[in-house]
């Protein structure tokens, strides 16, 4: 979950909002990757999740980082809840799940390193103090009543909304995780096809990436829980967006549809005001009742852009936000699995051929289907697992092209973090296939064993 953003002085035009999306263009050969992912903490004896504070804590996973590892503190209220360094933030969601957004870097072999060397971290504190984490997208087996909340003014505000909202949001805030790559574009056109292909596609990294099977014990009837919950939280701020493959689409359009979106808080000197379903287009003619008379600063545009949570999504960049979190090596699939097909022109053209055939209707059916079923699903004739294995060789194509060495220039390009989605497409199963079989199977219908195998 995002902190709060740094966008901007005073908004004085309404064409400001699109520009403001429009800023974060950039030239190829400034094309980054930042790779997101988040894990779940728990205590190594009990199997239950981290409490903020204590000696066995996720605070004291914080404060360890910091102190052996060089992070610097992020505070609110007087209480630590994050840390930066490096252009990277390590920041934490409402149930105490640990995030890494991992810094701006040129190519999948540097974002995997921080990967590597963040896991190493955190496993190194979490030892000191009987912690553990593991890496799955929906909470194995604890209850909403069991789950801590973090000191986060706007986690507050958030837990009480989503109760008015929806059905599953509060499922989200605190018994989910994810994986996510953040990418550049270099035009309005390049942001057009790049997000209409990462909406259409979505549903193959949901299915590809499917790690949450299980949900308060027991199987949940999905291969992606997590990817069942969105679709029951706040439909003004979540879907597959159908405008978007309308004519005409871009940056303005973009801004149009955040306005209106409600809005969530303002954030005032360390604190978030609360404007839960308030208007942001009230608050540009300085008509908000959170904050009468005043106007809002591109400070605040940014930190509502983040409020908003469509399968894909842009700020000054581009989100892919369709996966579930899961194991180590499927960290580093996930950024390989976009950058093959949006960085490379000939892979992205192919990409959206694949789908832009495909109705509103087809997207959001293969949206479900993927939830439900993974690699088996099927949509109109559509097969995933033959998309699938497709998509992943347009990927694939994309990364060669490419062509970034790493080790030194012994490894000639990208292409092995597509690895363990290529056995998958060989095999048909996904993380919540073999999780499923070893339930049914080895672990006698018991979900606990998953921590002993699967924690990193």
């Amino acid at each position: 979950m995002s902190i709060p953003q740094s966008g901007g002085g005073p908004i004085e035009r309404d064409a400001q909002l699109a520009e403001f999306l429009a800023s974060g263009c950039k030239p190829k050969d400034q094309w980054r990757i930042g790779t997101e992912h988040e894990k779940f903490g728990y205590c190594k004896d009990s199997l239950m999740p981290l409490p903020y504070d204590g000696p066995r804590s996720i605070k004291a996973m914080l404060e360890g980082l910091r102190d052996s590892f060089g992070w610097s503190a992020v505070e609110e209220a007087g209480k630590i809840i994050g840390l930066e360094k490096d252009g990277a933030n390590v920041s934490l969601e409402p149930g105490g799940q640990l995030e890494l957004s991992g810094a701006p870097l040129e190519t999948i072999h540097e974002t995997c390193d921080e990967v590597n060397t963040h896991l190493r971290e955190v496993q190194t504190v979490a030892d000191g103090i009987g912690a553990r984490f593991i890496g799955l997208g929906a909470a194995p087996h604890w209850t909403h009543e069991q789950m801590p909340m973090m000191p986060k003014g706007r986690y507050k505000l958030m837990t009480d909304y989503m109760g008015r909202v929806g059905t599953h949001g509060t499922q989200m805030m605190y018994r989910t995780c994810t994986v996510q790559v953040n990418l550049d574009f270099g035009s309005e056109a390049d942001m057009v096809q790049k997000l209409r292909v990462a909406l259409a596609l979505q549903p193959v990294a949901t299915a590809l990436f499917a790690n949450s099977p299980f949900f308060e014990g027991k199987p949940n009837g999905h291969k992606s829980w997590r990817s069942r919950i969105w679709r029951d939280l706040d439909a003004d701020r979540t879907g597959t967006l159908p405008f978007v493959f309308e004519d005409g689409f871009g940056f303005e359009a973009w801004a149009d549809y955040a306005l209106d979106v409600p809005m969530y808080f303002v954030y005032r000197n360390g604190t978030y005001i609360d404007a839960l379903g308030q208007s942001f287009r009230d608050f540009l003619k300085g008509e908000l009742p959170a904050l009468p008379g005043e106007k809002p600063t591109l400070s605040d545009w940014a930190d509502h852009l983040t409020t908003i949570f469509p399968e894909a999504r842009i700020k000054k960049y581009l989100e892919m936000r369709g996966a579930d979190g899961g194991p180590w090596r499927r960290l580093c699939a996930l950024p390989a699995l976009w950058v093959g097909l949006c960085y490379d022109q000939s892979a992205l053209d192919a990409a959206w051929d694949l789908a832009k055939g495909w109705t509103a209707e087809t997207r959001e059916a293969l949206r479900v289907a993927a939830s439900v079923d993974g690699l088996q699903a099927q949509v109109e004739g559509v097969r995933m697992h033959d998309l699938a294995k497709e998509v992943v060789t347009i990927a694939e194509a994309g990364l060669k092209a490419r062509g970034k060495p790493g080790a030194g220039g012994l490894v000639p390009d990208e292409t092995h973090f597509l690895n363990a989605l290529k056995e998958s497409i060989e095999t048909g199963h996904v993380p919540a296939d073999e999780l499923l079989a070893k339930y049914h199977g080895n672990w006698g219908e018991d979900v606990r064993p998953v921590f002993a195998e699967y924690s990193y």
